[in-house]
């Protein structure tokens, strides 16, 4: 009788150090190149001295036509007579290995992969060491199970879209609603995963989904019948920001492409998005791949096209590389018999998916002979890939309100009353697009370290929708010495194609809440797990209620993370990556609208142009102790040197007082500003030092302010540190026209770090003359 996968997995972690795991895996076989055939060891594309662009070309030369086109697709075929095997490209790694594409599975030696905090949590750390750590540890243990051959070494993540409208139920992918923000966590992260060694890959990476893609199913309207009219100024200045980064600054393997429309035109068929912006303005190397289905979507649900084979070709012409679905492999063929597309038009895209795949080193024959060859189990799971998860909870947690009952006292809260449909949950904490957890410390278990618990869900689940189980709840609350509410959200109320109605509590928690803090002996707090904001104004407004957190979906040491804020073994320092609105706030705001400035009624979105009230605004977090800033080094004056030869007089005026980014040399040195962060409580905690932008007044087309840059740092209880902020001009301190064109206004910017506003004036400057 085999071994329970559970206990084979506990049995692998014991003796991992040995390198030892009961039911040893077996080598991966060559997935093309094999040493040991004789018949194709020698061809010229598998030959590694080689560059990479002959040997592509030369493993093109070799193919058929249908060959080439049943490579299009996620499931590639094999080619036995090149010794090539079938290849699934659909993996996925949000935040851990996950197995929701059919590329990954779990089982055997490989039960389960480090699962870390949800994106959303993840972004409000504003660490971006941290971000990069766990994408190397992520990749670790990717590429030991490709290795096992449990997984692909494709894996389309992450997913940097921007968190536009409150009830998107995807926003917890995302890193939040600022596209600086988004656009750092999207190159930190990718960088993490691909490790990049000269051209070699660890594995792939894939920024998703290209572009204004923040729908999925709300009022009747879906993501695949969905035509987002967006303006050429909210696309360069919001929705396209962190694909930029992605791909110019981490240098991503991919790009996806969504399903919806952008002004009338699918993502996936349009050459200005794909061949002009992704591959072209921005250098992408790699391959375009479209979201599942979505080339199919365009014909069957979108009515695009006339004929299938028109939408195979237009996609193909548009620029993508690879469909995942069935589409192209099955309606291309005809394309190129009908001299809609030609076969050169198929080698260019299959140019793009092979070099990525020798990158990863899938033609260089024995995979445990290359780089990254030794991981295996023993590199799942590791003790020090679990403490960074439960680390990554710590810095993600978000302290929303405190009237001094926290930290609690392991000596005055002997008995904590634990209570809410999300205080022993498991699976709820990893949120979506997650894997097989290495293992689960629930909010009741890990509080439970520090004190009793007396437990009471008070709703058999997050929809809460009878108050027969309130009087238990109650009960509790009055015989503990404090109360910790657990409430919230998870997966059956946002997620994949499942948009919010509105922002409160689900059904009766509300009144839970609010029964069992008039009830409680002692201070009661509020732990809020979700991934979308929600409207808690009862409780913010209540003094019954004595402190709210918002932990995300913090991962599967959440419980961890969450009693370590609790009871103050971790001083929290997580900021909001979001906007928390009221209810009101999305009655005057369909999903539909992608505008984000505000016209007539509308009233805009984001910190960046919503100006009306919220219940927590972006960059809020509280913390055990308290900062105060200095401002050490802060120029007043910057000047924006132009570039002349752009120029045909020395009279140029500046009739519009905004300089165009590309008039301008951005390759000058930034200006240093230093600011002391001192830490003027009597406890050690880490400080997030946001930093924003504001635009000389009367820039019509300008956000309210911007963030420009972050700093997460440590400081004792006593001491100060200085951080060093650079600002550029080019890239701080620029908005966007309604033209899409960035510019440079001059005049007075204000910078806003944290209590701090500072003046800097700009002045543009061409040969030494200031115009």
């Amino acid at each position: 009788m085999p071994l329970p996968s559970s206990l084979l997995f506990s049995l692998c972690l014991l003796i991992a150090a040995a390198a030892v795991c009961i039911s040893p895996v077996e080598s991966r076989p060559p997935f093309a190149c094999d040493p040991r055939n004789g018949l194709t060891r020698s061809l010229k594309f598998c030959r590694v001295n080689l560059p990479l662009h002959v040997r592509v070309r030369d493993l093109i030369g070799r193919l058929t036509l249908p060959e080439k086109i049943r490579l299009l697709v996620n499931n590639a075929i094999a080619v036995p007579r090149l010794g090539i095997q079938g290849y699934e490209w659909w993996s996925e790694a949000l935040h851990g290995v996950s197995n929701v594409g059919p590329g990954t599975k779990f089982g055997g030696a490989f039960p389960g992969a480090t699962s870390f905090p949800q994106v959303i949590t993840t972004a409000a750390s504003f660490n971006e060491s941290l971000w990069e750590q766990i994408g190397r540890v992520v990749s670790d243990e990717a590429r030991a199970m490709y290795n096992g051959g449990m997984a692909g070494l494709t894996y389309w993540s992450p997913n940097v879209n921007i968190f536009r409208d409150p009830r998107w139920g995807r926003g917890q992918e995302t890193p939040g609603e600022d596209p600086v923000l988004a656009g750092k966590y999207a190159a930190r992260y990718v960088r993490g995963l691909q490790s990049p060694t000269g051209t070699r890959l660890k594995v792939a990476a894939c920024c998703k989904h290209y572009t204004a893609y923040d729908i999925d199913n709300w009022n009747g309207v879906d993501r695949y019948h969905f035509n987002a009219r967006v303006s050429k100024q909210d696309l360069a200045d919001t929705y396209d920001v962190p694909f930029k980064a992605c791909v110019v600054e981490g240098k991503v393997a991919s790009v996806m492409c969504s399903y919806n429309q952008v002004n009338g035109k699918p993502t996936c068929a349009d050459p200005d998005l794909l061949k002009g912006t992704i591959r072209g303005q921005w250098g992408l190397a790699g391959y375009i791949v479209s979201d599942c289905d979505s080339v199919g979507v365009m014909y069957d649900t979108q009515h695009y096209t006339a004929t299938p084979e028109e939408s195979a070709a237009d996609a193909i012409k548009a620029g993508l590389d690879l469909d995942c679905g069935p589409f192209l492999a099955i309606h291309t063929d005809m394309a190129v018999r009908r001299g809609l597309i030609s076969e050169t038009d198929v080698d260019l895209a299959l140019a793009n998916t092979i070099t990525v795949q020798m990158r990863l080193g899938m033609f260089d024959g024995e995979p445990s002979a290359q780089p990254y060859g030794n991981l295996g189990p023993r590199d799942v799971c590791t003790s020090s890939h679990q403490q960074l998860a439960l680390e990554a909870a710590r810095q993600g947690i978000v302290l929303l309100k405190n009237s001094g009952s926290l930290p609690l006292s392991t000596t005055r809260h002997r008995t904590v009353a634990v209570i809410g449909p999300n205080s022993d949950v498991t699976v709820t904490m990893i949120g979506n697009y997650a894997g097989v957890a290495c293992g689960y410390t629930s909010p009741l278990q890990g509080i439970a370290r520090y004190a009793r618990t007396v437990h009471q869900a008070g709703c058999s689940d997050v929809a809460c929708g009878t108050n027969n189980q309130f009087g238990l709840a109650e009960a509790a609350a009055r015989n503990a010495d404090a109360t910790v509410l657990v409430m919230g959200l998870d997966q059956s109320i946002e997620a994949e194609f499942r948009d919010r109605a509105g922002l409160l509590l689900p059904g009766l928690q509300q009144e839970l809440v609010s029964r069992v803090a008039r009830a409680s002996r002692g201070p009661t707090v509020l732990v809020l797990m979700s991934g979308g904001p929600i409207d808690v104004t009862f409780a913010k407004n209540d003094p019954r209620i004595s402190a709210i957190i918002w932990a995300g979906y913090p991962g599967q040491a959440g419980g961890t993370a969450i009693a370590d804020v609790l009871f103050g073994t971790t001083n929290p320092g997580g900021k909001l990556p979001m906007t928390w609105y009221p209810q009101d706030y999305v009655a005057k705001v369909p999903m539909t609208n992608m505008g984000m400035r505000p016209s007539g009624g509308y009233p805009g979105r984001t910190y960046r142009f919503y100006k009306g009230p919220v219940v927590f605004p972006f960059g809020h977090g509280l913390s055990y102790t308290t900062f105060r800033h200095t401002l050490a080094l802060a120029p007043t004056d910057l000047s924006v040197p132009l570039d002349t030869n752009l120029f045909a007089t020395r009279n140029y005026t500046l009739s519009s007082n905004a300089v165009r980014v590309k008039h301008a040399k951005c390759n000058s040195p930034s200006s240093l500003f230093h600011v002391d962060v001192e830490n003027t409580g009597n406890m050690d905690g880490t400080h997030t030092l946001l930093v924003f932008s504001s635009p000389p007044a009367g820039q019509k087309w300008s956000p309210n302010k911007q963030l420009i840059g972050f700093r997460r740092v440590h400081v004792i209880a006593g001491s100060k540190q200085r951080v060093k902020i650079n600002v550029h001009p080019c890239k701080h301190l620029s908005v966007v026209d309604e033209f899409g064109i960035r510019r440079i206004p001059m005049g007075s910017h204000s910078l806003h770090i944290g209590d701090l506003k500072h003046s800097i004036s700009l002045q543009a400057n061409l040969e030494g003359i200031k115009a």
